[in-house]
């Protein structure tokens, strides 16, 4: 890539915060160091140095969309501040080539005295439009904000709905070249939400997106990379789905605390679909093809309990590794524990390629019902019957887990997620990501 296919540039970005412990310590810090600096005295600090990031260093290409994923505090809106360029950075730059346009913290940009039309008109300025482009796209704008009347009423007497809706409409209407958008999209409704996705959707196919959101469904779905912030680092970058398991594994570490250790399992991801799966597609029919890839499976364990082995099987419990999608399956996990546990869950949840979550079970209802504890050095397993659905071309995998405790609280124990690969080829599903047996379709003219 040349440096005009570069549309953000982040080098060795750090912001640092002072934190006084008293209101009198400012007025020291700003007087007290220029005086011994004079009379050549050992500098002294009168704060608390909190940095929100540190050397942090990317690059983002045109037409690429970023993930920031990162627990609350982590750096992720300081980052997009820098960014958009509403916040300073302590050391380091930023270059973006192009227009910013933002969607930060609810109803940043809004002064909420004024009226929705009138905060149009300003928030589309400051992102550089004229007036007369203005005028030509506001009705656009409001059609797509859908809030009525209240376009002429002041933004203080909006809900939080409201302000994202108009938010969003006016960066939907600025031809920008990068979009920005933290979270803001969680208070909107369905629809909204629905109606934002399929602009975002269409935006990437020009433009360069940075997403943020606690949604690892929504980062899965949208970015093909993530970068991962923890305490103002990069904790890690790269692909989004190798990110998020990782950001998965801390984050179920971080609630376990000192109680277990999770230690990674596996050592490769999962298995490519060979080359010659598209051409099998032409045939109007559906293929599921199983690898079972325990061993090279990624995940983590606490050394507590182990998942030994995961079977799919037909209905008469005969394992097969081909499928047409449709029949009745069943599938067989075996774990083995190490340590007793008192109220043991084996479960399963089948991923598309991006790791978004199909479907999947678990044995916690059955053992509300009929509890059971397993001793130590001892293999159990869980029984799944169910009927396979048709899905839309492509590889997928089952994730397989063996934990401990209940729907509140528990502990995962032993956690792999690429179990066994599933490869589909099928031209039934033409649409969607699943297929659905018509019993009748049919089409004529009515009188």
């Amino acid at each position: 890539m040349s440096s005009n296919d570069v549309a953000i540039k982040v080098k060795e970005l750090g912001k640092r915060y002072e934190i006084y412990d008293e209101p009198g310590d400012r007025l020291k810090q700003f007087f007290i160091p220029r005086v011994r600096a004079i009379f050549g005295l050992k500098h002294r600090q009168y704060f608390k140095e909190f940095w929100a990031l540190k050397n942090v260093s990317f690059e983002l290409n045109r037409g690429e969309t970023l993930g920031i994923i990162g627990r609350n505090g982590s750096g992720k809106s300081t980052l997009l501040q820098i960014i958009c360029g509403t916040l300073n950075p302590t050391h380091g730059n930023v270059r973006t080539h192009g227009r910013v346009a933002a969607l930060l913290e609810l109803g940043s940009g809004f002064n909420p005295e004024f009226t929705g039309k009138e905060n149009v008109y300003m928030n589309a300025a400051v992102l550089g439009l004229e007036k007369e482009e203005i005028d030509i796209r506001f009705d656009d704008i409001v059609s797509f904000a859908d809030i009525g009347d209240f376009i002429n009423q002041p933004t203080k007497t909006y809900s939080s709905g409201m302000l994202v809706r108009l938010a969003f409409a006016v960066i939907a209407h600025v031809d920008a070249d990068i979009l920005v958008v933290d979270e803001a999209l969680a208070v909107g409704d369905a629809i909204f939400t629905q109606k934002c996705m399929r602009f975002i959707r269409e935006f990437q196919k020009k433009g360069t997106l940075l997403f943020v959101s606690h949604d690892m469904g929504s980062v899965l779905n949208l970015c093909e990379s993530a970068l991962w912030l923890g305490n103002g680092l990069i904790k890690g970058i790269g692909d989004s789905k190798t990110v998020s398991e990782e950001y998965l594994q801390y984050t179920q570490q971080e609630m376990y605390g000192t109680k277990v250790s999770l230690t990674h399992a596996g050592i490769t991801s999962a298995k490519k679909a060979p080359a010659s799966i598209a051409n099998e597609a032409i045939k109007y029919d559906a293929n599921f093809t199983f690898d079972n890839n325990l061993e090279g499976a990624s995940g983590w364990k606490t050394g507590v309990a182990e998942i030994r082995t995961v079977v799919f099987r037909d209905q008469f419990e005969i394992e097969k590794s081909v499928f047409k999608g449709g029949e009745d399956v069943f599938i067989e996990i075996v774990a083995h524990t190490i340590a007793p546990l008192e109220n043991p869950i084996i479960g399963f949840i089948l991923k598309d390629r991006l790791g978004q979550d199909i479907f999947g079970e678990n044995t916690l209802t059955f053992t509300l019902a009929n509890p059971i504890k397993i001793a130590a050095d001892s293999a159990f397993k869980a029984e799944f019957r169910f009927r396979l659905p048709m899905l839309s071309n492509g590889t997928y995998s089952l994730m397989a887990s063996v934990a401990d405790g209940d729907q509140h609280k528990n502990i995962q124990h032993h956690l792999l997620h690429d179990a066994i690969i599933v490869t589909v080829s099928s031209s039934k599903v033409r649409w969607g990501l699943v297929g659905v047996q018509f019993s009748e379709v049919n089409l004529e003219a009515v009188k």
